[in-house]
């Protein structure tokens, strides 16, 4: 089985979209993450949930969870709020790694050793400049679990 056939339609977003546009579409439809491309359609990053929730928790509560028992109820219920006015390029880290993209010819193999080398919950299939889907790893494990 080689990747476009894996591939599904996936959403996207443009790295200058509306941050809490892009989370609140992550969140709703349960996604583990998003590719993020720049605005000719060609991607530039994937963004992990687990990034943006890491984004979403103080740094002084990363270094330190048992201060998280401290902050108020009302200041837990608005640590959302820090997405209102940014745009999604600004939740990928500078030092993000470059995008898990495969081939539309890749085999299953080369697909999960991209996604494991970079550790990308996503992978963005490309057929020469057109991104033609995303292979998530719930899908690469379903696929690899299905006897043929």
């Amino acid at each position: 089985m080689h990747a476009k056939e894996m591939a599904e339609d996936f959403p996207v977003v443009d790295a200058e979209s509306d941050a809490w546009d892009a989370v609140t579409r992550m969140a709703e439809r349960r996604l583990p993450g998003l590719v993020v491309t720049d605005t000719a359609g060609k991607p530039v990053s994937v963004l992990p949930s687990s990034q943006v929730v890491r984004i979403l928790v103080p740094s002084y509560v990363q270094d330190d969870p048992s201060l998280a028992g401290v902050l108020s109820e009302r200041m837990c219920d608005r640590v959302a709020d820090k997405l209102r006015g940014k745009t999604v390029r600004a939740l990928v880290p500078d030092d993000a790694p470059e995008p898990a993209t495969v081939n539309a010819d890749d085999t299953i193999v080369e697909v999960a050793a991209v996604m494991a080398r970079l550790r990308s919950p996503l992978a963005a299939v490309m057929d020469g400049d057109e991104l033609v889907g995303v292979i998530t790893a719930s899908r690469l494990l379903q696929l690899a679990l299905t006897p043929r």
